[in-house]
């Protein structure tokens, strides 16, 4: 096991460790400010996805929770198809997201992040939920692992502990 996990950090040091480190990747809020500068959009504008790709793991996954009136289900879907999915023209009307509050538990390089956030879509409809993202701490800067989230709802509105301004 300790072979595999070096085998990976020796994979990820030389696929990522010759760049230069952006001054936003050094700390988890500068992270995750990124992503949201660069997923927030306006009309007539495309996401720039070499740049998003840059915040991620190559291995992150992406999962939403999701309800309807009788059923829950997730849906999960891998960097590469995460890419192509913000490059829907649905986003070239604009999208908006914007954080409200982020809990940030961490340990030895590994952290776990709730996130509120307030989003707009490109038909103008405002809505709000919680993000988690794992991260990891590697080669001097953070990154995303994984992202999983889900919508607010009358039936389920955010807890006010997630509502507290940073």
């Amino acid at each position: 096991m300790k072979r595999y996990l070096f085998l990976i950090t020796l994979l990820l040091s030389s696929l990522y460790g010759t760049c230069q480190i952006k001054n936003s990747f050094k700390t988890i809020d500068g992270v995750l400010n990124e992503l949201l500068e660069q997923i927030s959009i306006s009309k007539g504008e495309q996401m720039d996805t070499a740049a998003i790709r840059t915040i991620f793991l190559p291995t992150a996954q992406f999962s939403i929770r999701m309800q309807d009136t009788d059923t829950t289900f997730v849906e999960t879907v891998t960097l590469n198809e995460f890419l192509e999915l913000i490059t829907d023209p649905y986003y070239e009307e604009g999208y908006s997201e914007k954080h409200i509050s982020r809990v940030i538990d961490q340990y030895k390089g590994i952290a776990q992040v709730f996130e509120s956030f307030k989003a707009k879509d490109s038909e103008g409809e405002n809505g709000r939920g919680i993000s988690s993202y794992q991260m990891i701490e590697l080669n001097g800067r953070w990154w995303v692992t994984n992202i999983l989230w889900t919508n607010e709802s009358k039936e389920h509105p955010i807890p006010e502990k997630y509502l507290i301004k940073d």
